[in-house]
């Protein structure tokens, strides 16, 4: 069937442009938008739809400004920046061959969904490219929209699934619940899920109006109030289908591009992979074989069998399945001689505790990789190679340190190997923490995501060859040959991402000093800690989940007994309606859509003027507590060894410091008694005992090393409360006269200091007024006049430099330094800032992590089980305590020289908590 593409051209332009970061040109043009517009027509091409077009909005009015003269009456006039834009996108649109429709007196929304309903009787397949929701009435046989920045494709179910309601009521919904973008009125207080029970219930927007008597509460009031506007509001939503065209679907075929104005534009616009696909000659189909372990090409039994295709899944190489002996030999012979070895595992699943081998890839060249099946199990599958015996084969050249290894999050994979009795050594590379290392904040740091950055390449997606949501089968049912391609895609990847990335890593000495001796090193480590696990008190955890669900429901009564009623105080629409209609609260924040907000920075914006928000922040800080903890932690404990399993993430926190998940142990609260008892059910198994080893007031040290402040440098040597010392320095007093108060006040212009807090911010936190807090702080600078030096300077060196380092060299980049919103630009001046500390501090324990994690290796009398901020967590036998205590004190202390010392706090008990 033939296709017609219809790209929404006006929403993908604002789209880019709130997507994208300010991005310039040599010449100091605005280029954000245009590229992500460009990067999206260059997809649409290689669809290959026999008819496209480029729809914009016409200048000039429409007929909705005559029906309603507020019509997008809200909307800024469009920015300086995007204005500038426009004519250069319509230009390299133009070049590109795409038909430009700009109809006057009507929306491109309206000659979309004209030229949709001529297609789709005329039996053409239509695709609308677009990111606007009221698209979602034109969804139906043979018309679907795609959002290209999303890669999401929305069919009827589609729309079901995100609106609740069928394409047909769309119309109605819409009606209902107004647009504030483009100033079309809808039922007040009215959102998406109450318009979709509506229709649910009463079918379309006249049978809600026929029964809105029925319609109870508020909400039924303010429908009523409004229900003679409600047919205006149906006709300024209605997209169109009849707009009187001069063309029609079939005029609408792509003309011949002009390469040389496209090489110009891009070349101005500096669009580097725009020019490089220009340039390129693509290849003849089938100029990528897959081929099987005989060397036989089995491309056309492939594409009989309707799988993925190397030259439609743009496959960069020949990739061999490997099934037979003779084949498999020959790869042992190339690992052997190889300079670098990619690999990657492919399992039953994503919990590396708990997943089981299919098979293994493998890659010694660009372009060349191999996948050896080793569990594909689905009916009729082929004769495969006896997994024991090829991973026997693979053991000793994993596990020989001198044979550099490879990998794209090898954590994942060594663990997985660790099942099957490999212990993998000399991991020399990895990918993901190669992009992570150069700048943390460029992208992603996914396969996916890197090989589109790095390589302009599309990686076949998981979703193709297994399906996704309910309908996803496990790996081990992907017929060999699409697994082969999907498989041996990742290890050859993998190994192009290195030598894209590397090169970069070793032009900056100080970077790659970060990632050799800090990242790569440290993988092993978290690999261990993550496969030894933690054990757990479930019977406590059951006990403490029935505690909180106690407390939760306390906080309940005293909530509805202070508004006077029951109600949800889970639900933000009905808390929205309590807090600030019935109580009349001065809402502090807003929602994107402009209604009041009742997220954790809007309720504690007003605790202070009413009980009821601190009694919801209570909530649901236990109901978080017990969702993520109590009830979760017991469910997951592994079945073959007993314990829980965080996953640690190396490559997710811009500042360097690592994050985990499943469960995340960076959020149980230490200064809560609900989060100490949590704690309290992390033990040590009989004749152990738990230790916790916490660097003190590390940041705080390194903004003394860093600043090299006289005074700060001085507080540390001496070794006395830091806090004290402060508030005597910052109020004129000897150490011994500071009140709890003062102290307290120090302590948060020290912390605060650190993380950019503004004088409003101090004086929330204190509960003093605007000029009390700016009179503290004038007073600090006064005093530590390195400290605001420092802090000056490294807001200007991020200015010039657009990033800030870590004292061990690691780069940590501050996009949003130059974002057109005030509030982005000082986030990201605050955050630059504190930075280098945090960064700092996260190289610094990781350094200790590797030290201690070497002394540990050889002995059987501790383990490293869990890193939590500035905090290491061991299991000790209890004859050993003492000599371990010492060693890992000795070692985190000299992780770092510093102008300070640097202090280490250890506890030991029978849990966690005891032990902090």
């Amino acid at each position: 069937m033939p296709k017609l593409i219809l790209i929404d051209g006006s929403s993908y332009l604002y789209r880019a442009f709130h997507a994208l970061p300010p991005l310039t040109n040599a010449h100091g043009e605005p280029t954000g938008a245009l590229f992500g517009v460009v990067n999206m027509l260059r997809a649409t091409l290689k669809a290959k739809p026999e008819y496209l077009a480029f729809v914009s909005d016409a200048p000039g009015p429409t007929f909705r400004d005559a029906l309603y003269e507020q019509y997008k009456a809200n909307r800024p006039p469009m920015p300086d920046d995007l204005r500038a834009q426009v004519e250069p996108m319509l230009a390299i649109v133009a070049a590109l061959g795409f038909p430009i429709l700009r109809v006057p007196g009507v929306e491109a929304d309206d000659v979309i969904g004209t030229l949709a309903v001529q297609a789709r009787e005329m039996g053409i397949e239509v695709e609308v490219s677009t990111s606007d929701k009221d698209m979602a009435q034109l969804v139906g046989p043979q018309v679907t929209l795609i959002n290209t920045m999303s890669n999401t494709v929305m069919d009827s179910a589609g729309v079901m699934e995100k609106f609740g309601v069928r394409p047909e009521q769309i119309i109605d919904f819409l009606a209902l619940t107004g647009d504030t973008v483009d100033n079309v009125p809808g039922v007040p207080k009215c959102g998406p899920k109450t318009a979709a029970k509506w229709l649910a219930e009463y079918h379309t927007l006249d049978g809600v109006i026929a029964n809105a008597d029925k319609i109870g509460g508020k909400i039924g009031e303010s429908l009523r109030e409004v229900l003679p506007r409600l047919p205006l509001s149906r006709e300024l939503v209605t997209i169109k289908t009849d707009v009187a065209l001069e063309f029609g679907p079939t005029e609408l075929a792509r003309r011949e591009a002009d390469t040389a104005q496209l090489r110009e534009l891009y070349t101005r616009y500096e669009f580097k992979a725009a020019l490089k696909d220009l340039d390129a000659t693509p290849e003849p189909a089938g100029a990528h074989p897959v081929r099987d372990s005989s060397g036989i090409d089995r491309s056309e039994e492939h594409r009989a069998q309707g799988a993925l295709l190397p030259t439609e899944c743009s496959a960069p190489g020949e990739y061999e399945l490997v099934t037979m002996q003779p084949a498999f030999d020959a790869w042992l012979e190339r690992l052997r001689r190889a300079d670098l070895i990619a690999f990657d595992t492919e399992t039953t699943g994503i919990d590396a505790m708990r997943a089981d081998i299919v098979g293994l890839s493998l890659a010694v060249e660009p372009g060349k990789a191999c996948y050896i099946p080793l569990g594909h199990d689905y009916p009729g599958a082929p004769k495969q190679l006896d997994r024991d015996e090829v991973l026997a084969a693979l053991k000793p050249i994993f596990e020989d340190p001198s044979r550099a290894k490879l990998g794209q999050h090898a954590k994942y994979d060594i663990n997985i190997l660790s099942h099957y009795g490999i212990e993998v050594q000399g991991l020399a590379h990895d990918s993901m923490l190669e992009s992570y290392v150069w700048n943390a904040t460029a992208t992603r740091h996914d396969m996916d995501s890197l090989a589109k950055k790095y390589l302009g390449y599309d990686t076949i997606k998981y979703e193709q060859v297994a399906g996704k949501g309910a309908k996803q089968i496990s790996f081990s049912q992907v017929d060999l040959d699409t697994a082969c391609r999907y498989a041996a895609e990742d290890a050859d990847i993998t190994l192009r991402l290195h030598h894209a990335l590397w090169p970069k890593l070793e032009s900056v000495p100080a970077l790659r000093s970060v990632y050799q001796d800090i990242e790569i090193p440290l993988v092993p480590v978290l690999a261990e800690m993550e496969r030894r696990g933690v054990l757990i008190d479930g019977n406590a955890l059951r006990l403490q989940s029935q505690q909180l669900g106690k407390r939760m429901l306390e906080l309940q009564q005293q909530s509805h007994a202070l508004a006077g009623h029951e109600f949800n105080l889970d639900s933000p629409k009905q808390l929205q309606t309590v807090l600030f209609d019935e109580l009349g609260l001065a809402a502090k924040l807003k929602t994107p859509t402009g209604q009041p907000s009742t997220n954790e920075e809007a309720l504690e914006a007003i605790a202070d003027s009413h009980e009821l928000p601190r009694l919801i922040l209570d909530y649901r800080g236990l109901a978080k507590l017990r969702s993520t903890y109590t009830d979760k932690l017991s469910g997951i404990v592994n079945p073959r060894t007993g314990r829980v399993h965080t996953s640690y993430h190396q490559g997710s926190v811009a500042t360097g410091r690592i994050s985990s998940s499943d469960p995340n142990l960076q959020n149980i609260p230490v200064r809560t008694e609900e989060g100490r008892r949590i704690r309290q059910a992390f033990i040590a198994p009989p004749g152990w005992q738990v230790m916790a080893a916490d660097y003190s007031q590390i940041e705080l040290r390194i903004m003394a090393h860093l600043s090299g402040d006289e005074g700060l440098l001085k507080a540390f040597h001496e070794g006395g409360d830091v806090h004290r010392a402060t508030a005597a320095e910052v109020f004129g007093l000897k150490p011994e006269e500071v009140s709890a108060n003062q102290r307290r006040a120090a302590k948060a212009i020290n912390f605060g200091l650190m993380y950019g807090m503004s004088a409003f911010g101090l004086a929330r936190q204190l509960g003093v007024d605007r000029g009390e807090a700016s009179d503290y702080m004038a007073r600090y600078f006064a005093r530590y006049p390195g400290v605001h030096a420092f802090m000056e300077a490294t807001r200007e060196r991020a200015h010039r430099d657009g990033y800030v380092e870590t004292i061990f060299g690691r780069r940590l980049y501050l996009e949003n330094l130059a974002a057109r919103n005030q509030g982005l630009r000082q986030g990201a001046e605050r955050a630059a800032v504190n930075a280098p500390m945090q960064g700092s501090a996260a190289d610094i324990i990781k350094r200790a992590m590797i030290a201690v994690a070497a002394w540990l290796q050889p002995r059987d009398d501790a383990h490293m089980l869990m890193q939590v901020h500035d905090e290491l967590v061991f299991e000790v036998r209890a004859d050993a305590v003492d000599v371990v205590r010492a060693a890992v004190v000795e070692r985190m202390a000299g992780a770092a020289e510093l102008a300070v010392p640097l202090l280490v706090d250890v506890g030991v008990g029978t849990n966690w908590n005891e032990a902090h």
